[in-house]
C-alpha cells in the first residue's frame, strides 16, 4: 500500500527537528560537562590563556561555518562562470541572459 503523498515531507521535517533537538541536547551536556575547565591557546604569535573549552568549540564551529561558506562561494562562482563562457559559445541563443 502507497504511503499519501504528503507523508515523506512531514517525516523528513519531524526527523530534522529530531536531528536539530538532538545536537542542542549534545552541545548542552557538552557545556554542562566542561563547565569551568580552562585551556591555553597558542596561536603562534601570542598566547591566550584560562579560555574556557566551550568557547574553544564554539569558535571552532563558527569559524569552520566560514570556510564551509567561503568554499561554497567559490564553487558558485565558478559554476556560473562555466555557464556564461557556454552561454556565450551559444551565441546567446534559446536561453535567457545570465545576470
Amino acid at each position: 500500500m502507497a504511503a499519501p503523498a504528503g507523508a515523506g515531507g512531514t517525516v523528513n521535517r519531524v526527523v530534522g527537528w529530531l536531528g536539530l533537538a538532538l545536537v542542542v541536547v549534545l552541545g548542552v551536556g557538552f557545556a554542562m560537562a566542561n563547565a569551568g575547565r580552562e585551556v591555553m591557546i597558542n596561536l603562534g604569535i601570542f598566547t591566550l590563556q584560562r579560555v574556557p573549552i566551550t568557547f574553544v568549540a564554539f569558535g571552532g564551529m563558527v569559524v569552520g561555518m566560514g570556510v564551509v561558506l567561503v568554499a561554497g562561494i567559490n564553487a558558485d562562482l565558478k559554476v556560473r562562470r562555466l555557464l556564461r563562457e557556454r552561454h556565450l559559445e551559444d551565441g546567446g541563443k534559446g536561453g535567457k541572459l545570465l545576470e
